[in-house]
């Protein structure tokens, strides 16, 4: 199974793809912690390129997060089993974006490097509102649901995630 987890900040794409690894018993790559060194500094390019291909080569299953379209985008979209895009509006994110930084305020999230302790600044909050949401993500997500049909699954809201927990839960009841 390989699944790849794309969205807004704040759409809950990191939890969801530790559920989902933990769901399957399959290994997750968050993307966040690829992309950043401690201090919330940018890794090179190249490296995060050679580290998300080599994750890609060595495992024959996978849960991937995170957007990064110069990270082996089309790789993964292209070889995922499920792609699902978590499309929650903008104020939902800001909420869940405030309560992730109340819980793991002082610390490093555990889908983060160490040292890239939660931060809610004003130029993040702007992210999430609107510079993420820009016509060029928009127009990315609709070509990816359009190409991609077969596999894509759209979580818009919280109702739409819990009903997916559900049903990876009443599967993991018919496993057993």
């Amino acid at each position: 199974m390989k699944i790849a987890i794309i969205g807004y900040s704040g759409s809950g794409k990191s939890t969801l793809a530790q559920k989902l690894a933990e769901h399957y018993g399959i290994k997750a790559l968050h993307l966040d912690s690829v992309h950043f060194l401690p201090g919330w500094v940018e890794k090179d390019l190249a490296d995060e390129q050679r580290e998300v291909e080599a994750f890609l080569d060595a495992n024959d299953s996978w849960v991937i997060d995170g957007n990064y379209t110069k990270l082996s985008y089309e790789r993964r979209l292209r070889e995922a089993d499920m792609i699902i895009m978590m499309l929650f509006n903008r104020f939902a994110c800001l909420k869940r974006v405030t309560m992730r930084y109340l819980r793991f305020r002082n610390s490093s999230r555990p889908d983060m490097g160490e040292g890239c302790n939660e931060k809610l600044d004003a130029e993040f909050i702007s992210w999430v509102l609107w510079r993420s949401r820009k016509k060029g993500p928009r127009s990315r997500y609709r070509a990816t649901r359009e190409r991609y049909a077969g596999k894509v699954t759209v979580v818009k809201n919280q109702k739409q995630l819990d009903a997916l927990y559900i049903k990876l839960e009443e599967e993991q009841r018919h496993k057993a």
